[in-house]
């Protein structure tokens, strides 16, 4: 039998407003990326995620972000690799605080949005990545996209590596996410997501965006939480794996 995580993005509000229904995807996932306060979250919503995440034996990830909460963290910045790697650890470090009072702990790292797509090609800041994630814990895993720089340089420095996939988001031919300003970059037809989640963790294949089959192998499945009806898409992702001889449990 084949095994899969599944992972999503979670507390992403602040204050009074929220964007993610953090209870019902924390009753389906098996790994929790929490937003450290960058691009979404504050220390409330950190506390209160990892305190739900701790109940239901989901694991906690940080997820670190460009220092860019206006644009969700999803606008291109450049930042200086020691002040990038600073604010890394600076990210983990605050959410290790609430992981560890809730009584479980940060169990790995992934990047978010801009942050995310820059380490696949930038081997500068992939580094920075890795440098700020081995500053926090040096046994941290990290998650990231399949041959990106920030997973070589990741397993080169000791860490372990671990590769994700995404159903609802569109690849190129070269195994990369099509940027999101492009027309179809996000796949909304629920169906579609079902048949790719199935698809990625029985056979490590995806369709891209040209029409091209192609490899994409990875140990953990990202469901987004902000989307429409995401928690039912997420329940209903989890059956559909497990009919299809899928076990779901956590990477890490």
């Amino acid at each position: 039998m084949s095994s899969i995580d599944l992972n999503a993005d979670l507390g992403e509000g602040f204050g009074r407003w929220t964007l993610t229904d953090d209870e019902e995807l924390l009753s389906v996932v098996t790994s929790a990326n929490v937003a450290c306060g960058f691009h979404a979250g504050d220390a409330a919503t950190m506390r209160r995620v990892c305190e739900l995440a701790a109940e239901r034996g989901v694991r906690v990830g940080a997820q670190v972000s460009y220092h860019d909460l206006a644009g969700f963290g999803r606008r291109a910045m450049d930042v200086p690799p020691a002040e990038l790697a600073a604010e890394v650890a600076y990210q983990i470090g605050a959410l290790e605080v609430f992981a560890r009072a809730a009584g479980t702990r940060v169990s790995y790292v992934k990047p978010h949005g801009a942050l995310y797509n820059r380490v696949v090609h930038d081997e500068e800041q992939a580094a920075a990545v890795v440098e700020g994630v081995r500053l926090a814990d040096a046994a941290l895993p990290v998650l990231g996209l399949p041959g990106s720089w920030l997973l070589k340089l990741a397993e080169a420095a000791g860490l372990a590596a671990v590769t994700e996939a995404f159903a609802d988001r569109a690849y190129t031919d070269q195994g990369t996410l099509a940027p999101r300003g492009h027309e179809g970059a996000v796949i909304t037809d629920i169906e579609a997501v079902i048949e790719r989640s199935v698809g990625l963790a029985r056979s490590g294949t995806v369709v891209s965006h040209s029409g091209e089959r192609i490899l994409v192998r990875a140990r953990s499945l990202c469901l987004h939480g902000d989307t429409p009806g995401a928690v039912e898409l997420a329940r209903r992702v989890r059956a559909e794996l497990a009919a299809a001889g899928v076990r779901v449990e956590a990477f890490s």
